[in-house]
């Protein structure tokens, strides 16, 4: 499935709801397992939905298998239906809708660091050699898990950097709670997949790495996730899937998941160790080799347009304002 939360307006203000694109359109997963309830006589078909096919990501990514398997069966029996038992709508064409992150509350965001090329790119850069240390554990930085936008929302220009960069990275979205979670049994545990861009603020991170503390600052104030969650079925082998970035349509970066030393199944691995990973957890794979400007010498201007797409995903659109 390609999982999704839209915004539509209602009488009572803009709603955000989870859905599933389809060839049909994009599916209100709440509303269509209301239907598929009351076409069987379940008398409380709407406070059963709820609990079966919540209307938001997280509590959806919260209940375990049940809203994953109940999303499935309702796509399959669908039909022609188009409206719930209140003539509430069930399928929404992609242009009527407003797309917003598919996780935009995100109980946390970890970003690692496991292309091998951007991270001997970024040390040569500041004439350091490479450190052994990064051979031995998949290291990563927590960032601002409230301050997520979605696809083709704008990004400010924070006011504390001239240095602003993009950076191409795939992501996952944690679907159940793990603790001493082993790397072989780690697949088990992702709901998804999406693209992201970890905007950078790269003069401050400069001064963050000097003192050996980060980043923070330069990272926190923004990242985009989107425009999907695609489900590991769909997604098949995460390790062989083109990632490009265009700015205002010409190609900057290119590259391939298959080029990740650190695999996320080892992040998995090593977050839990003693710890605890949660429903709703984002995780960064960091940037693919030449997938953002500090490796090109190029840099994102006021009011450019960033398109990141990753294979069987999506493109992930972003203005600069």
């Amino acid at each position: 499935m390609k999982l999704c939360t839209f915004e539509v307006s209602t009488s009572l203000g803009r709603r955000a709801r989870l859905g599933a694109a389809t060839p049909a359109g994009i599916v209100d997963l709440n509303f269509a397992c209301a239907q598929y309830l009351a076409r069987r006589n379940q008398p409380r078909c709407y406070p059963l939905a709820n609990a079966l096919a919540p209307d938001n990501m997280r509590e959806y990514l919260e209940g375990g298998e049940t809203p994953a398997r109940w999303a499935r069966r309702v796509l399959r029996t669908l039909g022609e239906a188009r409206e719930g038992p209140r003539g509430e709508r069930l399928i929404w064409a992609p242009g009527e809708v407003r797309l917003l992150a598919p996780l935009p509350n995100p109980a946390s965001v970890r970003d690692f660091y496991a292309f091998e090329e951007h991270v001997k790119t970024g040390f040569e850069k500041r004439g350091e050699p490479m450190p052994k240390e990064w051979y031995e554990i998949p290291v990563y930085y927590k960032s601002g898990h409230h301050n997520i936008i979605g696809s083709d929302q704008d990004v400010r220009w924070p006011s504390f950097t001239e240095k602003f960069d993009y950076e191409l990275e795939l992501a996952i979205v944690i679907g159940k709670q793990g603790t001493n979670v082993r790397a072989e049994e780690a697949r088990a545990y992702i709901a998804g997949y999406t693209v992201m861009n970890d905007f950078s603020a790269r003069d401050i991170q400069r001064q963050e790495m000097r003192v050996r503390l980060g980043p923070a600052k330069s990272k926190d104030w923004c990242t985009a996730i989107g425009p999907y969650l695609v489900t590991p079925d769909e997604i098949g082998d995460p390790y062989n899937l083109e990632m490009t970035a265009r700015v205002n349509g010409e190609l900057w970066s290119q590259g391939n998941s298959g080029s990740m030393y650190w695999k996320f199944e080892q992040m998995i691995e090593f977050l839990t160790r003693d710890d605890t990973i949660y429903p709703g957890d984002l995780i960064g794979s960091g940037t693919v080799g030449t997938g953002c400007g500090l490796e090109l010498d190029r840099w994102v201007k006021r009011g450019d347009v960033m398109e990141l797409a990753i294979e069987k995903i999506g493109v992930l659109r972003n203005r600069v304002v």
